[in-house]
């Protein structure tokens, strides 16, 4: 495995994929991981409430879901060209002026201010980070098929780009939070450079069957409407859509005030942040094995049965230990879910749709929910508290994975007979 891990790194198609990564998540991870705390925390943020944060994050999901399947259907036709990439890099590079002249004081004002910011973040937040991040992992997935490299071993250097961003995120926080939003503008350009600068490597149109006709509309309808597809989509909003909102919307703050100070629960919570994403990194190395080993569907719901875990963990436990080793589930539960519904798709459908059907079937499906959910689970949260709903959450995990052992597809099953698959494929 060494061996061909040191191959990997002279092959220039892996290491500008990888470095896209790295730098993306980098951007991301340095403010992203600590947003939350921002927009809850009275000595270092703007002290907002559950429903208003639940408002934020509904609309951040509105309008990913709108830039999300943009991005998809876009890139399908673009397939290898990085003209979406290099757009969402240049929005990346412009976080810092946008959060600190813009964003945070329409926020800070209240009222139709507020509701202003919260539009127009939502936009800009959407379009270079949440609905870029589908956009690069597709897009780097399609990239690594296409020059026969694993995509585990590509998506873990972005993981390793968000530890190290997370452990600095921590730091910078507690002195200024506006050095995060800097951080992130930094690597944005750095990503941007890399992108503009770095000569794209060649692909040839024989590999791996990706340079294929661009699909019409006809085909991603029906790819989008048959039932196949609609059994994911409700596997995911039961499931990686009631996660999302637990992981980012509830449990950083939950996580710090388990402590005797906020700063002291801050750089506690960057610490444990690095260490699960440096684990996490090495987890999506790994799991590309064990689902050749056990297949894709059991290593899926293995996924859902961390995920249950980690939350159920989390509104068991009260001692700041024993959630920080619950926190740690989220490293395997990341690899055990994302790679093998990517795996998913292109075994069950068309990989020269692959990025439309993960836009669609994963990402913007669960976008759909933190809509519906982000304020009412807000509101549940400002009423019941962190735990309660914590178990409430656990619970419709627990049916996600019952659904999705009954109706998902295995490994050796069809999604639609061979005369029909024009936009499915075996």
């Amino acid at each position: 495995m060494s061996s061909t891990f040191l191959t990997c790194l002279k092959r220039p198609a892996y290491l500008h994929n990888s470095a896209t990564l790295l730098l993306f998540f980098a951007s991301w991870g340095v403010w992203w991981s600590f947003f939350q705390i921002w927009l809850t925390s009275s000595n270092s943020g703007l002290a907002l409430n559950g429903h208003q944060v639940g408002i934020i994050y509904s609309a951040n999901a509105a309008a990913t879901l709108v830039i999300m399947l943009l991005y998809g259907v876009l890139q399908d036709k673009l397939q290898l060209k990085r003209h979406l990439i290099t757009f969402a890099s240049l929005l990346m590079s412009l976080l810092a002026p946008f959060v600190i002249w813009v964003y945070h004081p329409l926020l800070a004002a209240g009222g139709a201010s507020f509701m202003l910011g919260v539009g127009i973040g939502a936009w800009v937040l959407a379009a270079g980070f949440i609905a870029a991040a589908g956009l690069f992992e597709a897009f780097s997935e399609r990239l690594a098929r296409a020059h026969g490299d694993e995509y585990g071993q590509v998506r873990m250097w972005g993981s390793v780009g968000y530890a190290l961003a997370a452990l600095l995120a921590g730091v910078l926080f507690t002195h200024n939070p506006a050095l995060n939003f800097w951080c992130g503008s930094l690597f944005g350009v750095c990503c941007l450079l890399a992108n503009v600068l770095w000569k794209s490597p060649v692909t040839p149109a024989s590999m791996h069957g990706t340079a294929q006709a661009s699909p019409n509309i006809k085909e991603i309808a029906r790819g989008l409407c048959c039932r196949p597809m609609f059994t994911m989509v409700v596997f995911v909003l039961l499931s990686w859509t009631f996660y999302t909102v637990f992981d980012q919307q509830m449990f950083p703050d939950f996580y710090t005030h388990l402590f005797d100070s906020p700063a002291r629960g801050q750089r506690m919570y960057a610490l444990l942040n690095a260490i699960q994403v440096c684990l996490e990194a090495v987890m999506l190395g790994l799991v590309p094995l064990l689902m050749h080993k056990i297949g894709v569907k059991p290593a899926l719901m293995l996924g859902i049965t961390v995920m249950f875990l980690r939350i159920a963990g989390c509104a068991y436990f009260t001692d700041p230990l024993l959630i920080s080793l619950v926190k740690l589930l989220h490293a395997p539960e990341v690899a055990l879910c994302v790679l093998p519904i990517f795996r998913y798709f292109t075994l069950h459908f068309n990989p020269a749709l692959s990025v439309t059907f993960y836009m669609v079937g994963f990402q913007l499906s669960s976008q759909v929910g933190n809509i519906l959910l982000s304020p009412v689970l807000g509101a549940l949260r400002d009423s019941i508290g962190y735990q309660p709903t914590f178990y409430l959450i656990a619970g419709i995990v627990l049916l996600a994975g019952i659904y999705g052992l009954c109706f998902l597809k295995g490994d050796k099953q069809r999604t639609t007979p061979p005369a029909n698959r024009t936009a499915l494929s075996a």
